[in-house]
């Protein structure tokens, strides 16, 4: 029978002690590398298949998911019951002559048929590789060749037939099943001769070192490569933010701990918010949608008590809020709600580092009143239960991450990579420093290269690339470290800021290196704005491409009375256009005069990853919307 692997979900609910990172400085003084000691031992034996296992043994009737039902109530789903799902869907893939260490692949939304499979293929031996729902034939083929995959999973038919037309170019591709035509309860059926023995004999040959996992990066420039990650990569991963994030994962709040997962299982963020929350018995829900009236509904039905979400989520519930407040002709009391939660935030922030006494009198007062009047509404929005955040993939923002502090909800800012395993530094509990991605997760270091690279080390960095030739990783460390391409800086107390990736930085004609990142953060942020792309390399002075929002185009448009006006007309509006210069000249504070946009254009289209000008992660595809908006950037520098 294999071992058990120990549990943080049983671990001494005392709060861990915050340890200060130790800091290596250079020559001048600054700081160059930090590192925090591990919170939580490493899992020496064992592997993810047998956290159900452990959870239906230690609490088999406590609720570790929760499903959707037709009536859009929530049915809870026992520790007991999901390891006995699991059982019955690991034996179907044995069935099916699925051997250990063979891919499966999984193409589908954010489902619990998704997290199940995940599991169920552990317990069977096997390897799973995700594909983004959204990927074209071209992409899914690359993977799935590539991985070698033997089997693949789909949601919907249009999905199965996608993968069908390529089945003449995957060889060893021999399974093809569809989750929303019973393809889960088949291979339950399937399965039932073989005894359980054969799973426990499966999971017996996991440990810490085999690979769990292919995730392919998404790239904003050629093929995706495949990430091998082991199972020892995400209980490193997972158990020290755990035991970090004590407050959010260990029911410190008066709702017991849960959340609903609407970030894309494909991506390793979403994947590692699944896999922890069953390893600390943290209520789990799937939500497919993340269009803003399906998710806020289901927000509103599973009332979870923290989030993982990326920046995009966190700035469109402040808009439609904001919105919303203009509608009713309350825009200016909702702006100064939000200067009073920036200020509120900002001076607990100060508060807990020591530098400023924290909010006065006053200022409690004055967020007290606008608490059921604008903070509330922004809370109900998330479900009403929510007093946690974790955002990832880009920026927050100082700004709405100060605002949200303010209406209570902290924020825990990450970053990380697909190689490390998602997040490799978060926000300390009680020591958050707005507008820098925080610490490092314990066990973890981050170094910064003589040319501002960020360097990464821990047990939760990448096993190594995938060779689809020997079928094995090939090891991208050096002297342990994992070079990022992103550039940042640590500060006095080693948080670390992101600046920006070193092969996005523009180089002007007269020599000016330009970091775009925090020009397209801070506009990407307004409500008018869809996205934005800072050019400028080799030319005299520095540009952008923007696009339009949709929802927040549309208000602006019912405001002003402008609905009829077609897009393309739209776009050269003299009031738009003033109201996205305000934005503009607002950015350009941030930055000096020769790295300030002088011009901009508006696109009357979207970026999207259907277009091919974003990846599936929402990054930026700067070559090709170079290449496609040549004649819109060529114009700006002529006028």
């Amino acid at each position: 029978m294999p071992t058990p692997v120990s549990a943080p979900a049983n671990a001494t609910p005392s709060r861990p002690v915050l340890v200060e990172p130790t800091k290596v400085r250079a020559a001048d003084g600054t700081v160059r590398e930090v590192s925090v000691p591990a919170f939580a031992p490493p899992v020496r034996r064992g592997s993810l298949a047998e956290i159900p296992f452990d959870n239906a043994r230690e609490a088999p009737g406590e609720a570790v998911l929760s499903r959707k039902q037709s009536d859009d109530s929530w049915q809870d789903l026992t520790a007991a019951e999901f390891a006995d799902e699991v059982t019955a869907v690991a034996k179907g893939l044995i069935a099916e002559g699925l051997q250990a260490g063979d891919r499966v692949a999984i193409m589908a939304r954010t489902t619990y048929e998704w997290t199940l499979l995940d599991f169920a293929s552990w317990a069977a031996g096997l390897v799973t590789v995700p594909i983004y729902p959204t990927s074209s034939a071209f992409q899914a083929r690359w993977i799935l060749q590539d991985a070698g995959a033997v089997a693949c999973a789909v949601e919907t038919t249009e999905q199965a037939r996608l993968i069908s037309q390529e089945r003449k170019q995957l060889g060893d591709l021999t399974h093809l099943w569809q989750f929303d035509t019973g393809s889960i309860g088949r291979l339950k059926t399937l399965g039932k001769d073989v005894p359980d023995a054969a799973v426990t004999a499966r999971r017996a040959t996991l440990g810490p070192d085999t690979p769990a996992t292919l995730i392919y990066t998404s790239g904003t420039t050629g093929r995706p490569k495949g990430c091998v990650l082991t199972h020892g990569n995400f209980f490193a991963e997972v158990d020290n933010a755990i035991e970090l994030l004590h407050p959010v994962f260990k029911s410190v709040s008066k709702y017991p701990a849960s959340t609903l997962l609407f970030l894309p299982l494909s991506h390793v963020f979403g994947r590692m918010v699944a896999i922890g929350c069953l390893r600390a018995r943290v209520r789990l829900g799937h939500a497919p949608s993340i269009r803003t009236e399906d998710l806020l509904a289901d927000l509103a039905g599973f009332r979870p008590s923290f989030l993982l979400a990326i920046p995009y989520v966190l700035e469109k519930v402040y808009n439609t809020g904001r919105a919303t407040a203009e509608k009713m002709g309350r825009a200016s009391s909702f702006d100064r709600a939000a200067r009073i939660a920036g200020r509120y935030g900002e001076a607990v922030e100060a508060a807990e580092h020591g530098t400023g006494p924290g909010p006065g009198l006053g200022l409690r007062m004055a967020r007290a009143l606008y608490d059921p009047l604008v903070y509330r509404r922004i809370r109900a929005a998330l479900g009403g239960h929510v007093r946690y955040a974790i955002c990832g993939g880009s920026p927050l923002g100082h700004r709405l991450a100060a605002f949200y502090a303010g209406a209570g909800i902290e924020i825990f800012e990450g970053y990380g990579l697909t190689e490390t395993t998602a997040a490799h530094t978060v926000t300390p509990p009680l020591k958050p420093r707005l507008g820098t991605v925080g610490w490092p997760l314990p066990g973890t270091a981050v170094r910064i290269a003589d040319d501002g690279e960020i360097l990464l080390r821990g047990g939760q960095v990448f096993q190594g690339y995938w060779d689809a030739e020997r079928r094995t990783a090939v090891p991208h460390l050096e002297d342990g470290w994992f070079a990022t391409g992103d550039l940042g800086a640590l500060d006095e107390d080693g948080y670390l800021t992101i600046t920006g990736r070193k092969k996005d930085i523009i180089i002007t004609s007269g020599g000016k290196n330009v970091t775009p990142a925090p020009l397209e953060d801070w506009l990407r942020a307004h409500p008018l704005v869809g996205q934005c792309m800072v050019v400028g390399d080799n030319r005299s002075f520095i540009t952008a491409l923007l696009t339009l929002e949709p929802d927040g185009l549309a208000h602006w448009r019912q405001m002003r009375k402008k609905q009829d006006i077609p897009l393309r007309d739209l776009v050269n509006d003299e009031e738009l256009r003033a109201a996205l210069q305000r934005a503009v000249d607002e950015a350009n504070r941030l930055v000096s005069r020769a790295e300030s946009i002088r011009k901009f254009t508006i696109l009357p289209a979207e970026f999207t990853e259907e277009s091919g000008h974003l990846t599936p992660s929402l990054k930026l595809k700067r070559d090709a919307i170079a290449r496609d908006f040549e004649a819109e950037i060529e114009a700006l520098y002529r006028k």
